[in-house]
């Protein structure tokens, strides 16, 4: 039988009880899922459902990561609601691609673990299979593993195994919703050209759990945890000095109180230059490159490969002595001498995160 596999939240707990009540049956698993966006949120999901699939000894195929036919599927459909036509187009594109793997690999029958997903309408499920089932030949078999409190038990295990439990479905378009009704930003977007890992980013989630996989292939213990935190996101920044453009980089954490504000440098105090408006401060590389330990040639340089977030904090906590400061610390090459425009378009929230805990 071949396994449509979406995550595996989802597909442990169904493939699970497949082992249990179809126990001679040779299950094969196929990841195809190109509505994941972005794709480092695809590699994420992935990754997970790699580690899932040999704690359950099967066999795992890895789709095309097809995104713009996907998108070209969904094409005015953008702003349909979850369980809509939208969704339906995206099980029937699925269904198809799986419907050709499992001819290809000689099954005659499939399923997929959508069908256990509490956000996933089952009718539609079963209207998109029924429908291949008829054009293609490939039987589709729709298992209500829900019933009967399944989707308690799917919590449990999922908590038990400490699977990657996202927190939306996977689409750009059901995922822009989703974050419009919360009233949340959509940080999951953001990809700064400093190749910078975020907290909470998707990217410091798939280092976690790759690490979290070593982890696991070494036996040592450990347990992800969740915490809260004062989360950050730079929108935008520039700095013109004059009428001129100065290469400018922002440190973590830094804000004003509106978007903009102009001023000139009042007084300098340890290398750090002050400017008389909104608490703002400068320091040059030089001083950046001595602080952190590091070699950048130039400002430029730094926006295009910033160091760690953390070590960024390190720094803002050594030069403000205050571990809750967000005073705007920007680093330039020489500290301007004419009257400063500054832009810096920031959010601050609160926000939680997983850390990974090693068991002693």
């Amino acid at each position: 039988m071949l396994v449509h596999i979406c995550c595996s939240v989802d597909s442990h707990f169904f493939i699970e009880k497949l082992q249990q009540e179809f126990p001679d049956e040779k299950l094969v698993g196929f990841f195809y899922d190109p509505n994941i966006h972005p794709y480092s949120e695809y590699r994420l999901r992935l990754l997970d459902v790699e580690r899932s699939c040999k704690r359950l000894g099967i066999e795992l195929i890895e789709g095309p990561y097809d995104y713009e036919n996907w998108l070209d599927a969904v094409r005015g459909l953008e702003y349909e609601p979850e369980k809509g036509a939208r969704c339906e187009m995206c099980f029937d594109r699925r269904f198809e691609v799986s419907a050709h793997k499992a001819l290809e690999l000689g099954e005659s029958t499939m399923t997929t673990t959508l069908l256990v997903s509490p956000k996933k309408s089952q009718e539609q499920l079963i209207r998109s299979g029924e429908a291949f089932e008829a054009s293609h030949g490939v039987r589709f078999v729709a298992f209500d593993y829900r019933k009967n409190n399944g989707t308690a038990d799917q919590g449990r295990v999922s908590k038990e195994q400490q699977l990657y439990r996202q927190d939306y479905c996977g689409c750009l378009f059901g995922l822009t919703m989703q974050r419009d009704q919360q009233h949340r930003l959509m940080d999951e977007m953001f990809s700064p050209i400093s190749r910078q890992i975020l907290p909470a980013s998707i990217e410091e989630r798939l280092a976690m759990y790759e690490y979290r996989m070593q982890l696991e292939d070494q036996a040592i213990p450990y347990r992800i945890l969740k915490e809260r935190f004062l989360n950050y996101r730079l929108i935008r920044s520039s700095l013109k000095a004059g009428d001129s453009v100065v290469p400018s980089y922002p440190l973590f954490y830094s804000t004003i109180s509106r978007s903009s504000t102009e001023g000139k440098i009042d007084f300098e105090i340890n290398g750090q230059f002050f400017l008389n408006r909104e608490e703002v401060r400068f320091i040059t590389l030089d001083t950046f490159n001595s602080l952190t330990s590091s070699a950048y040639k130039n400002t430029n340089e730094l926006i295009f490969s910033a160091p760690s977030v953390e070590t960024e904090i390190a720094l803002r906590t050594s030069l403000t002595q205050n571990p809750y400061s967000t005073s705007a610390i920007i680093v330039v090459d020489q500290i301007p001498t004419a009257k400063i425009h500054l832009l810096l378009e920031t959010k601050t929230y609160d926000d939680t995160k997983e850390r990974l805990i090693i068991n002693n």
